[in-house]
């Protein structure tokens, strides 16, 4: 059991170097664009192939945050920051050397990926290990770590393949990720307090106790029993040489019963064993289908699936979008990317604090920056220019920032007690349309030869998810007879952000 958050303290140091290993992992997955259009050279590959080493470093980790958090939860965050600076680091420099661009599937986009994963769930443990009334607000510094690493590796990864080219520009930025090493040493695990340890162990030991006993020693003692009592007639008939051999054989009876007893413990407990897992399951499932007749979450559910299938490429592609369009090196002053990280970074305060006020629906705020980056997306095709590209870049990454108010949203709809729950399985299908949304607008880029359907396709996507979030949500729904039952018709309303 770990002792009571401090609020302070060291926890500011886990703040720092939490902020510190998000920039630096995120850094280069999250301005992957600038390295895509060197890529595309490089291998001379189509774009929907291409794309699929940065959307796999998006992914990957998503898809694999069940493992990432049972990988903090048995070793903890400290050596899983280490290994995963140690993974982040080797796929970055071995992606230098890639001969084509199935090896940089591997190095790039499978480690650098699950190193990613690793890095965040570690972060957010030990950030919040560390903070309680303070949770969000050291949360929230954790979380610009990424946005801030987006628009800064923006341009230094333009500037250091300008120099060094693609390879000595990933040899560094690999090089840089190793300081991961040194921020991870600094996440001391809180200490934890034992209480009553005596009178705790004693009474744990009696279910284990209970359980092996209960249903197979009555028959071992029995059997054991006659057969003490069987040595002890002959005994009374024999010498004292007999005797002596007699005491002999009592002893093997008692190696025998312990044998036995041994035995029997570790079938019963084997036994017990597959018991709690197969329950666990059960549960795991019975309550994921109980989710999944909320019918909000089932809409969010699509809704994170659309949005991040629609949502993410333009962030990822718009430098080519720009290089498509003509648009020449010179004109473009300050990378998309870079626009687009720093207004994310914005949008996650502002957003955030908008979902404070009690004034204001949380839902409906999700739902309107939903709105806001498809209409966004659609209107990419129109850009021709860099101003209006980097309009549309500003636009896409400030209400893109709405990731710090979707938590806002999650509580709202399924309760805290079913937080981690629902938002593990949402976070694994964001990773799901992060890992297809890229490709598949390359893929629509080299059937058609131009943008501009693959842009329409992923707006019209992130705009179905977030009306049908919309739709579901309205007050009419409440007020249907057929609702009043169901056990998480509370989750319906949405009235104060704050309450999340």
């Amino acid at each position: 059991m770990y002792q009571k958050p401090p609020d302070g303290g060291w926890g500011w140091i886990i703040v720092t170097a939490s902020f510190f290993i998000q920039f630096l992992c995120y850094g280069s997955p999250l301005a992957v664009g600038v390295l895509y259009v060197e890529w595309l050279d490089v291998f001379d590959e189509g774009k929907g192939k291409t794309a699929w080493v940065g959307s796999l470093a998006a992914g990957v980790g998503l898809l694999a945050s069940p493992l990432c958090s049972a990988c903090v939860s048995s070793l903890g965050a400290r050596p899983v920051a280490i290994f995963s600076g140690f993974l982040i680091g080797g796929g970055l420099i071995l992606s230098s050397f890639a001969p084509n661009i199935y090896f940089l599937y591997f190095s790039y986009g499978f480690m650098v990926g699950f190193g990613c994963g690793l890095l965040y769930t570690a972060t957010v443990t030990a950030t919040c290990q560390y903070f309680e009334k303070r949770r969000g607000l050291a949360l929230g510094i954790v979380s610009t770590g990424s946005s801030v690493g987006t628009f800064i590796y923006a341009s230094l990864q333009k500037e250091l393949i300008s120099f060094y080219g693609i390879d000595g520009c990933l040899l560094i930025i690999g090089a840089l990720s190793l300081n991961i090493l040194a921020c991870g040493i600094l996440m001391r695990p809180l200490p934890q307090v034992l209480s009553n340890s005596s009178e705790r162990a004693d009474f744990e030991k009696i279910p284990d106790n209970y359980l092996i006993y209960h249903e197979k020693e009555l028959d071992t003692e029995e059997q054991l029993g006659m057969l003490v009592k069987s040595h002890t007639l002959n005994g009374n008939c024999k010498s004292q040489d007999t005797k002596t051999r007699e005491s002999g054989v009592t002893t093997q009876l008692d190696i025998e019963k312990v044998n036995i007893k041994q035995g029997a413990a570790e079938k019963q407990s084997f036994k017990q064993f597959i018991k709690s897992k197969c329950h666990s399951y059960l549960d795991y499932w019975e309550v994921t289908q109980n989710l999944f007749k909320n019918k909000v979450f089932a809409a969010l559910f699509i809704n994170i699936l659309l949005f991040d299938i629609g949502g993410f490429p333009p962030g990822f592609l718009l430098e080519d979008v720009a290089k498509s369009a003509n648009i020449s090196k010179e004109e473009m002053a300050v990378p998309l990317v870079f626009i687009l990280g720093i207004m994310m970074a914005i949008g996650k305060l502002i957003l955030g604090i908008l979902a404070d006020f009690k004034w204001i629906n949380s839902l409906y705020l999700y739902v309107f920056t939903i709105v806001a980056t498809g209409l966004a997306v659609l209107a990419v095709p129109f850009a021709k220019t860099y101003a209006t590209l980097a309009l549309i870049a500003g636009t896409v990454g400030f209400f893109t920032g709405n990731w710090s108010i979707f938590p806002y949203v999650t509580t709202n709809t399924v309760g805290l007690d079913k937080l981690t729950h629902a938002y593990g399985i949402l976070m694994f299908f964001a990773g799901v349309g992060n890992c297809f949304g890229p490709p598949i607008v390359g893929w629509f880029f080299d059937w058609t030869g131009t943008y501009d359907i693959a842009f329409y396709f992923c707006g019209i996507s992130v705009l179905v998810g977030g009306l049908s979030l919309l739709l579901v949500a309205l007050p009419c729904w409440n007020n249907c007879g057929t609702h009043k039952s169901d056990t998480f018709s509370k989750s319906y309303s949405y009235k104060v952000a704050a309450t999340a």
